[in-house]
Formats: structure tokens, sequence, C-alpha cells
């Protein structure tokens, strides 16, 4: 019986300490915006990715991909205001403490994209994956110094 509601507690007290982030309740809330922003990016890049991992690269549906997720590319960067350092956000203040290296990173995700956008129409699927791989390795590179999830 002492086993059954220790473990009980314990499940207990770790579902509660591994509760939901805390809500974005600044004015307009720019934290909430550039989350959601980022999720519409990933929503249209991780198919192509799926596609380009297997056997099942369809030219014209990678096309369609690349065409949603260049509208969705620039989303989120307008949120990253000097006060948008607050939970729920992942960030990490190098952001704003390394303003040049931050930009540096987003450029190169642009430029990126801009490949990837430039090869969308490609039967080719080797140059796509080339294209798609460059910017998942901006978007790591970003990650890695910038996020911190």
């Amino acid at each position: 019986m002492f086993k059954t509601t220790a473990v009980l507690l314990i499940a207990a007290l770790i579902l509660v300490a591994c509760g939901d982030e805390p809500k974005d309740t600044r004015p307009g809330q720019p934290v909430a915006h550039r989350r959601a922003a980022f999720k519409e990016i990933v929503r249209t890049f991780e198919p192509m990715g799926a596609m380009l991992r297997t056997d099942s690269y369809d030219q014209k549906k990678f096309q369609l991909l690349v065409g949603e997720f260049m509208i969705r590319r620039d989303g989120p960067w307008d949120y990253f205001g000097t006060d948008t350092l607050y939970p729920p956000s992942h960030a990490k203040a190098g952001v704003w403490n390394e303003a040049e290296k931050f930009a540096a990173n987003k450029k190169a995700f642009l430029s990126a994209t801009d490949k990837l956008g430039a090869i969308a129409g490609t039967a080719d699927k080797k140059i796509a994956a080339s294209a798609y791989f460059e910017v998942e390795k901006s978007c790591k590179d970003c990650h890695d110094v910038f996020r911190s999830r």
C-alpha cells in the first residue's frame, strides 16, 4: 500500500512539474506569434525532408511545399523585439547580446532558402536534397547557438 501511494505521489509531482509552459501575456503576444510562425515554417519544411529521405520524391509536391515554405520563411523575424526574452520563449539572450551574429545566421537562412526556392521545380532529387539540407543546416546552426531547447 505504501509503495503504491508513493509511486502515485511521485507520478503526480512529475506531472505537475512538467505542466504547460507559461502563456504569453505581454501586449501583442510577440513570443507566441514568433513561435507560431516557426511552427508554420516547420509544417511545410518537414514533409520535404521526409520526401527526400525516402524514395517518395515528387517534383510537383516538393515544388508546392517549397512555395508554401517561402511564403512563411519571413514570418518570425519581426517578433524578435528587444523586450521578447521572457517565458515561454526558448531564445537565448545571445539573440540580443550578439545581434550581429544572430543577423548573420538569419542572413544564412534566407540565402539558403533563396537557393531552395530557385530549384523548387527540379526533377533532380540530388539537387533538391542539397538545397534542402543547406536550409536544414542553417536552422541547426542558429538553434545550436541561440535556442535553449
